[in-house]
């Protein structure tokens, strides 16, 4: 007897690799932070109808940045865990230059601050009905 062959199928297909890598890439959390400014969330939580979106963009979470079907679909999503974690994720103080420097050896390190506890955002009923003639 000797020695099975060893299949190696997915030897070079890096191609694939990368596309599975890439294929969940959501918003990092200091973008996010970016989004949570009032003048930034207030344009996002109020889109214009997008039909290309999932839900003509009307039902969206600023803390995940995903956008959902209907009102009932993103209310049990704010009760998931994802969500939840997510919320958790947010208390910490963005990451800035600043810091970034500092890991670099110019200048002093500190640890990000806990920023205040981040609340689920409002959810607003909006009347999809309304279509001008």
């Amino acid at each position: 007897m000797g020695r099975l062959k060893r299949k190696k199928y997915h030897k070079g297909n890096t191609y694939v690799q990368k596309m599975f890598r890439t294929r969940r890439k959501t918003k990092d959390i200091d973008q996010i932070h970016e989004d949570m400014k009032p003048e930034k969330a207030d344009k996002l939580l109020n889109q214009e109808v997008d039909h290309d979106l999932p839900g003509a963009g009307q039902n969206y979470c600023l803390h995940c940045a995903k956008h959902f079907i209907d009102l009932q679909a993103m209310t049990s999503h704010f009760k998931s865990r994802n969500h939840k974690r997510r919320l958790r994720a947010l208390t910490e103080e963005p990451y800035s230059q600043k810091e970034a420097d500092a890991a670099a050896g110019m200048g002093s390190y500190y640890a990000p601050q806990k920023l205040k506890k981040v609340k689920t955002q409002p959810i607003v009923k909006k009347d999809m009905d309304t279509t001008e003639d």
